[in-house]
């Protein structure tokens, strides 16, 4: 190391960050993460927004932060960092609004993901602040604009081809739907079936732009079972069970989200694949059959309540904290809205080596291991 003593810190980043490019091909791809508070690992931290996961008992699990809150939006890791760490991944992808953020592009990849927000721009202003999904695109433009100065535009292609990237988006956008109309501040409601494809187009255009901006790996995310989280349930008064009507609806963009991939993938050929993460049979599964996986509560958060408002918080002592349960593996639910690490685990561990009915054309570690 004797050659890079002289070096500036700045410039010894630099060095390294170009020397890790050289590494031999088996270590860790990056990952570039986007979508919503399922895969947000910080970024509503930095913004003015209702949606926030900065306070005890969010992140009381998460190991690398010594249990305290780190802006993911459950007790410890979301889905994402399980896939990565179980790909061998040596730390998470930085939230892009962290100040350092940068640092990690060509090492781990970035994480836009922003709570609240959705694949439609609108989804989500209740909660004022939120970076939507096409935001998330337009910050990644600048990560790759900086990988270009950093080390040239072909190498940044190479780059891209084997990094992959990670969309989990759409539940907020059926949320807004599913929620009852605030007057003088709530949009009209779209026809569920109009809601679908607007969403499926929206989405479409913006995976379409990735890979204009050189994206050839995807594992889109869809949508889970939302009419069996604690908060719908509420809102419907289904005290047990799931509410059909928003399954139904969920359903039913899943079904077009799954042809829309098959046609990508049809489109682009094999120099790119698209992956259709089936998140919604695998979650019902688990709450379906809840006991056979380890869980003991497949209804009720483990933190706050079933019913408004719905917050999850510690206060300054225990009459003022809300209720938290206290084996949090036994819960299928963190909160009212979120799924438990417990959970989250089951599930990343599915779309890993899952068959072609959990993932499809192929499983995410066969994404990774894939050679374009």
């Amino acid at each position: 190391m004797a050659m890079f003593e002289s070096l500036s810190p700045s410039h010894l980043l630099i060095v390294l960050m170009v020397f890790s490019l050289q590494l031999p091909s088996s270590l860790p791809y990056a990952t570039f993460v986007f979508g919503d508070s399922l895969v947000d690992a910080g970024n509503n931290d930095y913004i003015f927004t209702l949606s926030k996961a900065n306070s005890p008992p969010y992140g009381i699990d998460f190991a690398p932060s010594g249990g305290r809150p780190t802006g993911r939006f459950t007790n410890g890791r979301t889905i994402s960092d399980i896939i990565g760490q179980a790909l061998g991944d040596r730390s998470f992808p930085p939230p892009y609004l962290a100040p350092d953020a940068s640092a990690n592009m060509t090492l781990t990849g970035i994480n836009y993901a922003s709570g609240s927000s959705g694949i439609l721009d609108e989804t989500g202003s209740l909660f004022l602040g939120r970076v939507s999904l096409s935001q998330q695109i337009k910050y990644f433009e600048e990560t790759r604009a900086q990988m270009i100065e950093l080390m040239g535009e072909n190498a940044t292609i190479e780059f891209l081809k084997r990094a992959v990237f990670s969309i989990t988006a759409g539940s907020n956008d059926i949320l807004d739907l599913l929620e009852p109309s605030i007057p003088f501040l709530g949009r009209d409601k779209l026809n569920p079936f109009i809601l679908q494809d607007l969403m499926i187009s929206n989405l479409t255009l913006h995976l379409k732009h990735l890979h204009e901006l050189g994206a050839r790996k995807f594992v889109v995310v869809d949508v889970g079972p939302l009419g069996c989280i604690p908060y719908v349930r509420a809102l419907y008064l289904v005290l047990k069970g799931c509410y059909p009507v928003a399954n139904r609806i969920v359903k039913g963009y899943n079904m077009k989200l799954s042809r829309r991939i098959n046609k990508l993938n049809e489109e682009f050929g094999p120099e790119s694949v698209f992956i259709h993460a089936n998140s919604f049979d695998i979650v019902t599964e688990v709450i379906t059959n809840y006991h056979r996986y380890g869980f003991g509560n497949a209804n009720d958060p483990c933190c706050g309540g079933s019913f408004p408002p719905f917050l999850c918080f510690r206060g300054d002592d225990a009459n003022s904290s809300s209720v938290l349960c206290q084996d949090r593996s036994e819960y299928i639910f963190w909160d009212a809205f979120h799924p438990t690490e417990a959970t989250n685990v089951i599930v990343a561990n599915k779309l890993l080596d899952g068959d072609a009915s959990i993932a499809s054309p192929i499983n995410i570690r066969k994404l990774y291991e894939y050679e374009l």
